[in-house]
């Protein structure tokens, strides 16, 4: 059997493909370089974005060199602190991100200055998975600049990113219209947004959901955020929305051949940003679905889950099969 104290359990993948060129795998525990501060995972959430990688759909603006691990989302205990820090000690819990992929393991080492403190009152699952979604819709948010009592529609507005996204535009005083399944109605009319069902009738059902009957104000997009894809970027568009009031983190070409604009996490990742919105979480003005959680070692079938794109919140895992 592996000594724990000297062998970690990593994501690692040999090859671009799909789910089954993820094999969890015995590696040394790494040591914390000058600066940086050697995590014991107790939970990564798992981001489509990921699965772009692995399948090779990024090579082109992000190469990799195999093997490579997996993984930005992280939480968990402080194991060892590296020459040169000092904000961190041995058995602090902690939350942040790793721009190394290397999350997605028992242990992992990273700057400093990519953790915070996490607070008590956030579980581990919640802590795990807050980096990529909560930077990518505190960004997208931003870039919008959302105007109080204005209307913003949000396409997958109850996914990992969208869940978040609308609840800091409800925080800012815009009113959300969030498209998702019927299933999320509830959900969504809860956390402040009015719900509208994607399908044949949406544009319509868009233009209604943005009326102000009170004040006789016809239908009236501000602005749109695209989390779902490029024909979202041009419902936008037919809708009348200025592509420069258009945000969208996925639809890449979409954006360059519109005009409409791009932004994702690393416009919003930062210590503070990352803190802000644990504070915001841990005093319970923001929910942070968790849709699943699984051990490391059925990483493959936590991304069978997340690629039906139909979950409401983040996967997570749970390196060593802990409960969090």
């Amino acid at each position: 059997m592996a000594d724990r104290r000297t062998q970690a359990r990593s994501v690692r993948l040999e090859r671009y493909g799909d789910r089954d060129v993820l094999d969890v795998v015995d590696t040394p525990v790494p040591r914390p370089a000058p600066g940086e501060v050697l995590v014991e995972v107790r939970a990564a959430g798992i981001n489509p974005g990921e699965v772009s990688l692995r399948t090779g759909a990024l090579h082109g603006m992000f190469p990799m060199d195999f093997p490579f691990g997996q993984g930005s989302d992280l939480a968990g205990v402080v194991a060892e602190v590296g020459e040169g820090v000092t904000g961190f000690a041995a058995g602090d819990e902690v939350l942040g991100y790793s721009w190394q992929r290397s999350s997605h393991a028992t242990h992992t080492v990273v700057p400093a200055a990519q953790l915070v403190r996490k607070p008590q009152e956030l579980s581990w699952e919640v802590a795990g998975s807050l980096y990529v979604a909560g930077s990518t819709a505190w960004a997208a948010v931003e870039a919008v600049g959302p105007v109080e009592g204005r209307t913003v529609a949000v396409s997958a507005a109850a996914g990992g990113v969208g869940a978040i996204a609308v609840q800091l535009l409800a925080l800012r005083g815009a009113r959300v219209l969030g498209i998702a399944s019927p299933a999320n109605a509830a959900w969504l009319s809860a956390h402040g947004a009015v719900p509208v069902a994607y399908g044949d009738r949406i544009a319509d059902d868009l233009v209604a959901a943005a009326s102000d009957a009170a004040a006789g104000k016809p239908g009236h997009l501000d602005a749109f955020i695209d989390l779902f894809g490029p024909e979202y970027v041009q419902l936008a568009l037919d809708l009348g929305v200025p592509a420069d009031r258009i945000v969208t983190v996925i639809s890449f070409a979409k954006a360059a051949a519109t005009g409409a604009r791009v932004t994702g996490s690393a416009e919003a990742s930062s210590a503070e940003v990352l803190a802000e919105l644990a504070g915001l979480a841990a005093g319970g003005r923001i929910e942070i679905p968790v849709a699943a959680t699984y051990p490391l070692e059925r990483v493959r079938d936590a991304f069978a889950e997340l690629e039906q794109r139909h979950t409401r919140g983040k996967i997570v895992l749970l390196p060593g099969g802990q409960q969090p």
